[in-house]
């Protein structure tokens, strides 16, 4: 708000997007879901898909994301959601089905399903957001940890030589036939940030559009877990995180341009 204009003239440039619960959430201060959260609501917001869009919620952080969204919803056994949305998606068509997971949701437990739902092509959407460790359990290493990172289940940092590379998650969905739209984003800046709510909404269409798989990966932050300062942590994705996890469309299939 213009605070020192009349209030007539007073503009509203910012507000709780529809799409959102009017409630205080759990999440640590400096953690980046917060702003997932409000880009994933204003992409539904901007689409006019409140009434039709189903949240399936994740086991980890994010496990309360079905009270922070104030649209339909439902939680999946960890690392199960990419199957329950599957058969949501196949009983409601008409519906916007997403997924919303972390990396040690989607990328260790889940790893079968969120593979062969995009190798079958389903017409789902996943937001994955990667903080590279596991965050509501104690912050033990991920699959997405990066070499040398130090978690409570690798004090010493993650060896390669024992605990094998992170996975690269948008890499490996890029290469399956029946994804139609892979990118990688980030929340560590506002014009990343803005990338990032710009591939949501685009993932959103790919998939109302009945054209495959869509993922929409952001790299985000967990400053309790990481042991950082909330500047530091948005510091720490830029410095070391995106070097690792280079931004990007990794998989674009044609008929999204004309979107």
């Amino acid at each position: 708000m213009m605070r020192d204009a009349p209030i007539s003239d007073r503009v509203v440039v910012y507000e709780r997007p529809q799409a959102l619960a009017d409630i205080h959430t759990h999440y640590c201060p400096g953690c980046t879901h917060g702003i997932s959260h409000r880009l994933v609501a204003e992409a539904i917001d901007e689409l006019g898909l409140n009434d039709r869009a189903i949240i399936v919620a994740s086991v980890g952080c994010s496990v309360f994301s079905y009270n922070y969204f104030d649209i339909d919803a439902c939680e999946a056994a960890h690392g199960r959601a990419p199957a329950m949305a599957t058969g949501l998606k196949r009983v409601s068509p008409d519906r916007l089905v997403f997924t919303y997971q972390g990396d040690g949701d989607l990328a260790s437990i889940g790893t079968a399903e969120i593979i062969h739902a995009a190798a079958r092509g389903e017409p789902v959407t996943a937001v994955f957001v990667n903080n590279a460790i596991y965050g509501m359990t104690g912050g033990q290493m991920a699959p997405t940890s990066l070499p040398g990172q130090k978690t409570t289940s690798s004090p010493f940092g993650r060896s390669t030589d024992i605990a094998g590379f992170p996975i690269r998650m948008s890499e490996v969905l890029a290469e399956l036939d029946g994804s139609a739209y892979i990118v990688r984003r980030s929340l560590h800046n506002v014009k990343e940030i803005r990338r990032a709510k710009k591939a949501i909404k685009t993932a959103f269409k790919v998939q109302m559009a009945g054209l495959g798989f869509s993922m929409v990966e952001l790299l985000s932050t967990c400053p309790t877990n990481w042991g950082m300062s909330a500047s530091d942590a948005l510091t720490w994705v830029a410095d070391t995180m995106v070097p690792y996890y280079p931004l990007g469309d990794y998989r674009v299939i044609d008929a999204v341009k004309d979107l």
